[in-house]
């Protein structure tokens, strides 16, 4: 009888342990994305995102192989001669349309542009999300497509937002670092802290078992370890100038994070921290002070004669 109750109490601990592991690589593999009619509508709204005015841009949908065996939608935006190109990594649950309003900011300054969806989001195929382990190979496949279109002497930079960020720093500091400049809008410094965080923010604890079984849970359903998505560490491998950017009262992701990017980043670079916006507003809440910025990274380190 002994016994059978301590089969019975360790087939509920065990199921329990199971349980938490599939809910919360459940939130991490399939966090909910925002719906793309949603997103449009909310842009069109905003005035973010003129249709008539974007119909007009000369431009082409292209599907770029991701090295996964899966489809990447993308649009190359091509209203200008120059070889001057700025490629838009979303933030995760949006689409590429989110990132129009940065697009339009590199339009008025001469660049031609490139956007599309992650992985499991948009138009993309894919799915699993895995803030930048994967979408960081899918990026190089974004940058490959463009050189071969445009060639070698191709001049570009990266503007990534949020896991968008993440993925272009991992990209640039684990792969490449190809493109000539990067603004990183919000990222995360390290996965695992972020997912500590947000445990903290949603459970209001965060023991490490539980953290423990989130990374386990992962491997085994999606193939990645969470100590592998370390923006951290890849940043230190940056030679490029990027231009980090935050807003001081997100709580989402903490701008702790982009001020200790920024502090490992060897070489040229720059911070803006935003007064004003939650997580991945900076631009919606601050727009002279955002564009000024840009402009401002852009005279000190691109555009001048040692930026070449």
């Amino acid at each position: 009888m002994m016994l059978k109750k301590w089969w019975i109490r360790m087939g509920m601990i065990a199921s329990f342990i199971i349980g938490t592991g599939v809910y919360l690589s459940n939130l991490i593999l399939y966090k909910k994305k925002k719906d793309d009619q949603f997103i449009y509508e909310r842009e069109v709204k905003a005035k973010r995102l003129d249709p008539d005015l974007f119909s007009t841009i000369p431009k082409e949908e292209v599907w770029i192989s991701s090295p996964f065996n899966y489809r990447l939608k993308a649009i190359f935006l091509r209203p200008f001669p120059e070889k001057k190109f700025m490629i838009f990594c979303h933030g995760v649950t949006e689409n590429k349309v989110n990132s129009i309003k940065y697009m339009n900011i590199f339009l008025e300054r001469g660049y031609n542009a490139i956007l599309y969806d992650h992985r499991r989001h948009g138009e993309s195929e894919g799915k699993t999300t895995s803030y930048g382990y994967y979408e960081k190979h899918d990026l190089k496949a974004i940058v490959d497509e463009l050189i071969k279109r445009e060639g070698e002497e191709v001049f570009f930079g990266i503007h990534g937002e949020s896991m968008g960020a993440a993925t272009m720093l991992l990209y640039a500091g684990l792969l490449e670092d190809r493109a000539d400049f990067y603004i990183a809008d919000c990222p995360f410094s390290d996965f695992r802290e972020q997912v500590t965080h947000q445990m903290k923010r949603i459970l209001k604890i965060a023991p490490k078992t539980i953290l423990h079984l989130a990374d386990w849970s992962v491997f085994l359903r999606g193939k990645y370890r969470l100590k592998a998505i370390s923006p951290i560490e890849a940043v230190q491998h940056i030679q490029k100038p990027i231009l980090f950017i935050h807003s001081q009262d997100d709580d989402f992701i903490l701008p702790e994070m982009t001020k200790a990017l920024y502090e490992a980043k060897p070489g040229a670079k720059k911070l803006f921290l935003a007064e004003k916006g939650a997580h991945a507003q900076s631009y919606n809440e601050n727009k002279e002070q955002y564009m000024a910025a840009i402009d401002d990274f852009l005279t000190e380190f691109v555009e001048s004669p040692h930026g070449h």
